[in-house]
């Protein structure tokens, strides 16, 4: 579930963010989770798996997906949803970059 952006926030450089890793941004009472895959894609999903909310940002990213740290839960890096049998989604948002500043629109 995408939101409607308002504003585009600099939240860092890309080199900020470990491949295969991400990196947290608090948005008031929200932790956003932004990931950057093995070949350099980023993505923005609410730090919260639709499971049982557990920290999406610990998890392992693979395949353009990362798997929640607390029931293996698979969730798409790109829409927040759960794959294979799983139901569910976690909120996502919009990056875009400007040379290597990654932007999160709000």
């Amino acid at each position: 579930m995408n939101v409607q952006t308002k504003q585009w926030v600099a939240v860092g450089s890309i080199s900020d963010i470990p491949r295969k890793g991400s990196r947290c941004i608090k948005n008031g009472d929200m932790t956003i989770a932004v990931f950057r895959t093995s070949d350099d894609r980023v993505f923005a999903l609410e730090d919260k798996c639709p499971h049982k909310n557990g920290p999406l940002s610990q998890g392992i990213v693979h395949d353009g997906c990362v798997t929640c740290p607390l029931h293996n839960w698979v969730i798409s890096l790109e829409t927040g949803t759960a794959q294979g049998a799983d139901e569910g989604q976690t909120m996502s948002f919009p990056i875009k970059m400007d040379g290597d500043t990654v932007l999160l629109g709000l």
